[in-house]
């Protein structure tokens, strides 16, 4: 295992891993999320029980819910149902 320096990219062997980087807080400990990416047109989150990332845009979820999903994961309160409720199936 090598870390790629000032990489969010982990190389294991021929593999190369891309790591989320902010851990999501969950301060209630019922959330599905695990960590979260945030970039400027753009959200992208890890779940708990899968290896895929799913990132949130501009273009497929809209700016007020990318927007409103950094604000959640930040604060590392709600953004699972949040995403359940409005964006489930809004990912690129």
């Amino acid at each position: 295992m090598k870390i790629i320096q000032n990489s969010p990219i982990l190389m294991m062997g021929s593999f190369l891993l891309r790591i989320i980087v902010e851990r999501y807080l969950d301060l209630d400990g019922d959330s599905g999320v695990f960590s979260y990416e945030i970039g400027d047109t753009y959200i992208r989150v890890k779940f708990d029980k899968t290896i895929k990332i799913y990132q949130y845009s501009y273009y497929k979820a809209g700016q007020l819910h990318v927007e409103k999903m950094k604000i959640l994961a930040k604060s590392g309160n709600g953004l699972n149902s949040y995403i359940m409720r409005n964006v489930k199936n809004l990912y690129d």
